[in-house]
């Protein structure tokens, strides 16, 4: 697969399609099985509270990825992207309900770089709070 965006075609400002994911205490335990990840921070309310947090919340490595998605969904092809990384600024809180959480992710193209690649930056927020702070993503353009 290749690249669905061609470079020509996008300038600075160019804007993704906004993305929302939902998350629920389901979604947890099932990445937590794909991942590996059993923290009870991500799935014990009790143990959660204990050690500080408001409630149970999501990986980090889930966020990072789902906010992944805004960019390889608009581009069509994960191998697309180059260089990926974010910074962690606060958790997604997880409440036990039926509705769960919401995971906001919007992108824009930032630069465009050399070698038919261009720099998006993303904004995740969760409960109108921003999760992810210097969310970025290099990707290499048809």
């Amino acid at each position: 697969m290749t690249a669905k965006i061609a470079y020509d075609t996008v300038e600075v400002g160019t804007e993704l399609p906004t993305q929302t994911f939902p998350v629920t205490r389901a979604t947890l335990v099932q990445y937590a099985g794909a991942s590996g990840d059993f923290n009870p921070i991500h799935w014990n309310e009790k143990f959660a509270r204990e050690v500080g947090l408001p409630d149970v919340i999501a990986h980090g490595m889930f966020t990072m990825a789902e906010a992944a998605r805004v960019v390889t969904d608009w581009v069509g092809d994960p191998g697309a992207v180059v260089e990926y990384g974010v910074r962690f600024t606060r958790p997604v809180v997880v409440p036990n309900d039926d509705q769960g959480a919401l995971i906001e992710v919007s992108g824009k193209v930032a630069a465009k770089l050399d070698d038919q690649t261009v720099r998006v930056d993303l904004t995740a927020t969760s409960a109108g709070q921003k999760v992810l702070g210097m969310s970025r993503a290099v990707v290499r353009l048809a």
